[in-house]
C-alpha cells in the first residue's frame, strides 16, 4: 500500500454568505464627516440611482475573513502538491515574485499617471519586452493581452491587417487537429474560415498534408509546438518554409514554451509571430478566472501592427507612444495586468538564461520519468520520448468498465489533483500529465503509486473507481445536471 497523502480532516463547513447574514451586524466603522454632509441624489441623476439599497449580506469583519477562508481551505493549489493538469501547466509561484508585485512603487501606480510619474513601471515594461523578444528568438513584443487566447486574437488580428497591407486579406488559416480550442476560434473571430491539418501517425504535422492544403488563399497556420501530446514537431522548419513558400505566415501558440525554454527559440524556426502564456511559462498565478498575461512576439515586419501603446526607450527615459497609424488599435484598458509582468520579469531575472534552461530540462526530465513508471499500467498511444508533458488512455481500464473519469476522481481520494482528461481530443480517454520542473522526485514518486495502486483497484475493485470520489468534501456530482439545473439563491 502506497503512502497515502489524502486523510479526512478538519475541513469545516461553510454556508452562504447570505444565509450567514444577521440584520444589522457590519464590518466597518467610519469617521464623522469633517464636510457638509449631501444627498447622493444632488450628485448623481436619478435615473442612475437604486429605488432600493441591494440586499447585500450584514457581516462583521471576522464573519467575512472566516468565509473566504474557510472556502478557500476547499481549494486544490500547487503549494498543496502535484497539480498536473496537462497544456496548462500549474506550476509553483515563487513568494519572492509575490513579494516583489507588491513593492509600493508597483501597487501604488495609477495607470492614468503621466510617462515622468511612471519610470519604473515603463522601464520594467520595456525590459520585460527585450526579454521576451530574446526568449523568443522574435524582434518586437506586446504586453497587452490580458491572457493566452486574448494574445491569439491579437495575433490573428495582426496577421490580418499585415494581408490587408498587402492588399489581400486571405480567407483561410491552417489549424492541427490536436491544436487548443482557442486556435480555431480566434481564426474564426478574425474572419477566417478554419482548414483542418489532420496529425499522422506519429502524431505530429505532416509536411505533405500542409503541402497539399496550403495556396495562396490561407494567410496562416496556427502551430502549438511541442504539441498537445507533448511531442516536438521535428518538421518545423520544413513545414514554415512550406507556409512562407504561398505567402502565408506561423503563428505559434506558446502555451508549451516551457519544454524549450532557453534550447529553442520558435523565431529561429521560423514562426512569424507567438503568444507567451506568462502564466504557463514564467511562474505567474493561474486559475480562478484571472488575472494573466498574453504577450504577444512578432518579427519586424509585423511590428507596424502591434496594439497601442507601445512603450519607447528615448535616451534614459521611457514613453508610451501611441503613434502607430497601422495599428490594430487598442485591445485593453490601460497597460496589460501589470503586477502579473512584475512577476514574471522577477521570475525571468532570477534564474537567469541557465536557470530558464534547466526548466525546461527538469520538466521535460519528470514528464518521461512518469512516463517510463506508468507505461505497464495504462496504455500510451505515443509511447516514445515526450517534451514537458504526456497522454496516457484508459484502454486497458475499459475492460473493467472504469473510464477515465472514475481514474480522474479515485486520485483525488489519493490527495492529488487529477490530470487535463479527454483532451486532446484526438486521443480518446485522454489523460494528459504534465508534472512541471518543480516537483521533486518523492512527489512524483508518490503520484506513481497512486496511479499504480489505482489501476490495480480497477481490476480487482472496480466499483472503487466507478463511485469515486470517497474521502473529498462533497462526493461524486453529476457534472451534466450541475451545469444545466443551477442551484442560485438569493437572500430574502
Amino acid at each position: 500500500m502506497p503512502e497515502q497523502i489524502a486523510r479526512s480532516g478538519l475541513v469545516l463547513e461553510e454556508d452562504l454568505i447570505f444565509e450567514k447574514s444577521s440584520p444589522g451586524r457590519i464590518g466597518y466603522s467610519l469617521p464623522s464627516l469633517d464636510v457638509p454632509e449631501k444627498e447622493v441624489s444632488d450628485l448623481i441623476p436619478p435615473s442612475f440611482l437604486r429605488r432600493e439599497p441591494p440586499p447585500l449580506p450584514q457581516l462583521s469583519e471576522p464573519d467575512v475573513v472566516r468565509h473566504f477562508l474557510r472556502l478557500s481551505q476547499w481549494n486544490f493549489v500547487p503549494p498543496h502538491g502535484l497539480y498536473p493538469l496537462g497544456s496548462c501547466t500549474m506550476k509553483y509561484n515563487p513568494y519572492l515574485n509575490e513579494i516583489l508585485a507588491r513593492l509600493p512603487g508597483f501597487v501604488r501606480a495609477h495607470p492614468l499617471q503621466p510617462d515622468q510619474l511612471s519610470q519604473g513601471s515603463l522601464r520594467l515594461m520595456y525590459e520585460l519586452e527585450r526579454l521576451l523578444a530574446e526568449i523568443s528568438g522574435l524582434d518586437r513584443v506586446t504586453l497587452h493581452p490580458a491572457a493566452g487566447a486574448h494574445g491569439e486574437l491579437a495575433g490573428m488580428m495582426m496577421i490580418r491587417a499585415f494581408h490587408e497591407s498587402q492588399g489581400n486579406p486571405r480567407r483561410v488559416v491552417l489549424v492541427p487537429d490536436s491544436a487548443h480550442g482557442t486556435n480555431p476560434s480566434s481564426s474564426v473571430l478574425s474572419g477566417y474560415q478554419v482548414r483542418p491539418v489532420p496529425s499522422d501517425s506519429r502524431g505530429l504535422i505532416d509536411p505533405a498534408e500542409v503541402s497539399r492544403l496550403m495556396d495562396e488563399e490561407v494567410a496562416a497556420i496556427m502551430i502549438t509546438n511541442p504539441n498537445t501530446l507533448g511531442l516536438f514537431e521535428v518538421d518545423i522548419v520544413r513545414i514554415c518554409s512550406i507556409v512562407h513558400s504561398k505567402g502565408g505566415l506561423v503563428y505559434g501558440d506558446g502555451a508549451n514554451l516551457n519544454a524549450i525554454l532557453g534550447i529553442v527559440r520558435p523565431g529561429d524556426l521560423g514562426f512569424d509571430l507567438l503568444h507567451l502564456n506568462l502564466h504557463k511559462t514564467f511562474s505567474t498565478p493561474h486559475g480562478g478566472g484571472g488575472p494573466g498575461a498574453g504577450p504577444v512576439a512578432v518579427r519586424e515586419k509585423l511590428a507596424p501592427f502591434l496594439p497601442v501603446p507601445v512603450v519607447e526607450k528615448e535616451g534614459d527615459r521611457f514613453r508610451l507612444n501611441y503613434d502607430l497609424p497601422r495599428s490594430i488599435g487598442k485591445i485593453r484598458a490601460f497597460h496589460s495586468n501589470f503586477a502579473i509582468l512584475v512577476r514574471a520579469y522577477a521570475y525571468i531575472l532570477s534564474l537567469g538564461a541557465a536557470g530558464l534552461k534547466r526548466v525546461a530540462e527538469t520538466a521535460t526530465l519528470n514528464a518521461n520519468y512518469l512516463r517510463s513508471q506508468l507505461a505497464s499500467h495504462y496504455h500510451l498511444p505515443f509511447d516514445r520520448l515526450c517534451k514537458h508533458e504526456f497522454v496516457a488512455t484508459d484502454r486497458f481500464q475499459q475492460r473493467s468498465g472504469v473510464r477515465t473519469l472514475d481514474i480522474a476522481k479515485r486520485l483525488m481520494d489519493k490527495g492529488f489533483h487529477p490530470p487535463t482528461i479527454y483532451f486532446p481530443l484526438i486521443v480518446p480517454g485522454a489523460m494528459m500529465i504534465e508534472p512541471t520542473e518543480t516537483e521533486p522526485k518523492e512527489e512524483l514518486d508518490r503520484f506513481i503509486a497512486a496511479m499504480r495502486e489505482i489501476a490495480e483497484e480497477a481490476q480487482r475493485d472496480p466499483s472503487l473507481l466507478t463511485s469515486a470520489p470517497h474521502l473529498t468534501k462533497v462526493s461524486r456530482l453529476d457534472e451534466a445536471k450541475a451545469a444545466r439545473q443551477l442551484d442560485l439563491r438569493w437572500a430574502e
